[in-house]
């Protein structure tokens, strides 16, 4: 299981985060991509620092939505989602191009990954254009998205069209019955303690979580994400990383 974080999230004069701190202990950094945060320097800068510290690249596209950061709604067509996820994947992979890197992985963000995960036809299209992408790449490009109970049906449309799934779940968000994340504007829909996002984590290892209302989720988790916004969270990164080396420990010791 790898550690994710959303990263280069500052944009111009504008600080958000604490990117040289976290880049250190995860292993996955979502990039943003200039449309919810970030612009060419930062973006540069992000790549810069994730590879002094081995960390695998992934984009963070989302809508054209800076004054937002992302978090709004906002209508596309089919055709206008593909356009959207090429331009942002395109930027970033010629600044990681300048650094001799590549991409891995695309992560959409916010009301996207949300849109994502709730409207098949926005999930296979992402999809359908990654895989057209990777016709011309040598490091396909794989797509992170929410663990939930019909991973399979995902991963089959993954399968379809040569696009491997991530499948991720949340340290410092709370969950709904459904296997949605609880919207933010809910009480309690963001873990505020470092104990909490600590427990949620163990409860991730041992692949399940439990929802406010007491409802268990069994989930299969690949990567486990902490937001750059979420200050309890990235002061617990660190601590975060050593809980998944221990139970990797574990397991390499049981077999």
């Amino acid at each position: 299981m790898k550690l994710n974080c959303d990263m280069g999230e500052s944009f111009g004069v504008w600080k958000k985060g604490n990117d040289c701190d976290v880049m250190a202990s995860i292993s996955m950094a979502n990039i943003a991509c200039g449309f919810h945060a970030a612009d060419p320097d930062t973006m540069a800068e992000t790549i810069r620092l994730a590879n002094q510290h081995g960390v695998i690249l992934g984009a963070h596209p989302s809508y054209d939505d800076k004054l937002g950061f992302g978090r709004r709604h906002i209508a596309h067509s089919l055709p206008a989602i593909a356009h959207l996820i090429s331009y942002q994947i395109g930027a970033l992979e010629s600044l990681c191009q300048l650094q001799n890197s590549t991409l891995h992985y695309v992560k959409p963000h916010g009301a996207l990954y949300h849109d994502m995960m709730m409207d098949e036809q926005i999930f296979i299209v992402i999809v359908k254009t990654l895989s057209q992408l990777n016709r011309y790449r040598q490091q396909p490009l794989a797509l992170m998205v929410l663990s939930r109970k019909d991973n399979q049906h995902y991963k089959a449309i993954g399968h379809d069209n040569n696009v491997s799934i991530i499948l991720e779940a949340f340290a410092d968000r709370s969950y709904l019955a459904s296997g949605m994340l609880m919207p933010r504007e809910q009480p309690n829909a963001i873990l505020s303690t470092p104990a909490a996002i600590q427990h949620q984590m163990r409860q991730l290892l041992q692949g399940k979580v439990q929802t406010p209302t007491g409802d268990w989720l069994l989930l299969e988790v690949d990567s486990v994400c902490v937001h750059g916004d979420n200050p309890t969270a990235v002061q617990s990164v660190k601590t975060l990383a050593e809980l998944i080396a221990v139970s990797e420990r574990y397991c390499d010791d049981k077999e």
